[in-house]
């Protein structure tokens, strides 16, 4: 087993994780549940808006599952090549966590909206030590060639 299937297949395992809390434990302060955000507990008086969450986190969790199976499939049926591009996109698309994700989660920890206060820092430093092990087992993908 190379480096690479060893990185994704690790992300694999990660993201199930997460994806089975989405679905069944969503509330969860665990494995980036929802639980987290003040917002989640408030809109359970509005149960319109409660619905309307929960269909967008079943969503995400349905979405993060079609990459979990290609991701799969990947592993399976490819070689090397494909691999490398495979964590080349996975750290393009994580990446855009910063872009988007972090700005917002960052300043509602600031305003006190997340629980436990400095959440946004500690998923930060995750989200980017997932694109330094992809990064990493490129590298070495790329000179072990």
């Amino acid at each position: 087993m190379n480096i690479l299937t060893i990185a994704i297949s690790a992300f694999i395992l990660l993201e199930s994780l997460n994806v089975l809390t989405l679905y069944f434990a969503p509330g969860s302060q665990m494995g980036n549940g929802l639980g987290v955000f003040g917002a989640w507990e408030k809109s359970k008086t509005d149960p319109e808006m409660h619905q309307f969450i929960r269909y967008l986190v079943y969503w995400v969790a349905g979405t993060k599952l079609i990459f979990i199976c290609l991701l799969g499939v990947i592993l399976l049926t490819t070689g090397d090549a494909t691999k490398q591009l495979t964590v080349v996109a996975l750290i393009a698309s994580i990446s855009s966590f910063f872009w988007r994700l972090f700005p917002i989660i960052k300043s509602l920890d600031k305003a006190g909206h997340i629980t436990p206060p400095g959440y946004s820092k500690t998923l930060g430093i995750m989200i980017a030590s997932f694109i330094g092990v992809f990064a990493l087992a490129l590298a070495w993908s790329l000179v072990r060639m």
